[in-house]
């Protein structure tokens, strides 16, 4: 069992451009990940859902056909099977991401 504090939450090199903490219990993860202004993921999709919720900065995401850019305080949800992708273009964001573990 883990309690964080995601204001000074210790994170450890994920790959390059990105810091990560995860925890993983019997049926979901949770991750708290930074990314670095010019990043991206230009999509991908699998067979679980996804949420999370932006800490700090601002990442645009696209889900599905709809793409937005969210900042701190807003939410996603990502369906099982929906393609989805990132970009951090105006900055670094710090989110906190919810998966169903496999």
């Amino acid at each position: 069992m883990a309690f964080w504090n995601l204001n000074d939450i210790k994170l450890d090199k994920f790959r390059p451009g990105i810091m990560s903490r995860a925890e993983f219990g019997k049926n979901l993860i949770m991750a708290c990940m930074e990314i670095e202004q010019g990043m991206d993921d230009p999509g991908h999709e699998h067979n679980f859902d996804q949420s999370g919720i932006i800490v700090s900065g601002s990442i645009e995401m696209t889900i599905g056909n709809e793409t937005k850019v969210l900042g701190t305080g807003e939410c996603y949800f990502i369906p099982s099977g929906t393609r989805h992708g990132w970009r951090t273009r105006f900055g670094s964001a710090k989110i906190l991401d919810i998966t169903m573990r496999q």
